[in-house]
């Protein structure tokens, strides 16, 4: 869908924002509760340490913010208008769209927050393998 030189590539799947070859997190799963925010503390391709300075994420925070109060419009447009629902249900149908989403969100703006500030660098991602008929029968034995 998105190139993977694109940020956007990187912030979705979670991936280094330097090489966008190696995930972030210890764990894939964001729903895994006790690892969600469970950073490796370097990247193994490229070396990008992720902790760029102490207390680095917390920025994030506010990313986080942007995104929970767009989903809580988005959530209460839908329930509201799409599903004629009343205020009380629909404040709710936010309440539940906003806690089940907590670990996604909270990654994905850890993954913004980050690609804000480093850049791609396509020299430190890994080269494709070569397969075997790609190999120049010639050049094998030399």
């Amino acid at each position: 869908m998105f190139s993977r030189k694109s940020k956007i590539h990187s912030m979705i799947t979670g991936t280094c924002p330097k090489c966008h070859e190696e995930n972030m997190y210890v764990n894939k799963n964001p729903y895994n509760i006790l690892e969600t925010m469970k950073m490796h503390e370097h990247c193994e391709n490229c070396g990008f340490q992720y902790k760029i300075e102490p207390n680095f994420f917390f920025g994030a925070m506010y990313v986080s913010y942007a995104l929970s109060v767009a989903v809580g419009v988005g959530t209460f447009v839908v329930s509201h208008f799409g599903f004629g629902l009343d205020l009380l249900k629909s404040f709710a149908a936010i309440f539940v769209v906003l806690i089940g989403l907590m670990p996604v969100i909270s990654r994905l703006s850890r993954n913004i927050y980050i690609n804000m500030f480093v850049s791609y660098d396509e020299s430190l991602a890994k080269k494709k393998p070569i397969k075997n008929h790609e190999i120049n029968p010639l050049q094998a034995n030399s």
